[in-house]
């Protein structure tokens, strides 16, 4: 073979987009059948479900989750914390008690969603919907819920404080005169923050939740001691990680998180949120 230097310009030129058929596998046509044979002329009943997961319960696992809407990070994540301490949720779980194991799905809205779907109206866009909700789509959702947390901590604030005195999003200075560490809200004001909230919605991938407890470290490392600082978390996903959450509530037992919240807390936030208005003569 000849010696020969090449170009960036030959090399980009020739690049061209690699289709693939990613229904050639042996998973997918699986799929494919299962959800073909899915009953139309009936509905489908928590019997249909527990004979698709006995039939080939990998394939079944992954009709399910479709019909959930999920990601496969998330379903694999989140639906073993629906069997905590009863086996994971996996294939043996299923095999032990099929009927327990399927009433888990039912909670989760399961037949509904899956009779619902059925029995839509089918146009041409769908499949094209699919693909955007399966890649942006599923990116966007873990957006969507950090947006929602962050919603409802703007709506509790604004009951309690004026709006001026609530700044969101922004750059605290810290127990040294300067910071580089962001807070979602701070309280009356990012220069001198008597009180700060960070608010972690919890539903990503593990890399994800890295992030969560090394953003939560850097704000107790450059905070001053006698700024309050709160914390409002959620999300299903922390009992499939518990040792990390139990990292963050140690953290609160050593008064380096004033309090730990979530969204079923709503009214014990704001009290408490009067409470320390009051207390800093805000």
């Amino acid at each position: 073979m000849k010696r020969y230097r090449q170009t960036f310009a030959e090399i980009a030129d020739s690049l061209q987009i690699l289709e693939v058929d990613w229904l050639v596998d042996p998973h997918s046509e699986a799929v494919i059948s299962m959800l073909k044979s899915l009953p139309t002329l009936e509905p489908v009943t928590e019997r249909h479900v527990r004979d698709m997961l006995a039939s080939d319960f990998r394939a079944a696992s992954t009709v399910l989750r479709l019909f959930l809407g999920m990601a496969k990070d998330e379903y694999d994540r989140d639906i073993p914390t629906l069997f905590e301490n009863k086996g994971g949720g996996g294939k043996t779980q299923f095999r032990i008690d099929p009927v327990a194991y399927v009433a888990a799905f039912v909670k989760l809205n399961l037949l509904e969603k899956i009779n619902a779907e059925i029995h839509r109206p089918i146009h041409w866009s769908d499949r094209l919907f699919g693909l955007f909700e399966g890649g942006w789509g599923s990116a966007r959702k873990g957006q969507l819920r950090g947006r929602l947390l962050e919603d409802f901590v703007q709506e509790i604030l604004v009951q309690v404080f004026t709006v001026d005195q609530i700044v969101p999003r922004c750059q605290f200075i810290g127990a040294t005169g300067k910071s580089s560490e962001k807070a979602d809200f701070a309280i009356p004001n990012a220069a001198d923050a008597q009180i700060l909230i960070e608010v972690k919605a919890f539903n990503a991938t593990g890399s994800k939740q890295t992030d969560v407890l090394g953003d939560i470290l850097r704000i107790v490392e450059q905070k001053r001691d006698d700024t309050s600082f709160l914390l409002v978390t959620d999300g299903i996903s922390w009992k499939a990680r518990a040792s990390d959450l139990r990292k963050i509530i140690e953290l609160q037992n050593l008064g380096k998180i004033r309090k730990i919240y979530t969204m079923a807390m709503a009214e014990e936030l704001k009290l408490d949120l009067i409470s320390l208005k009051h207390s800093s003569g805000l």
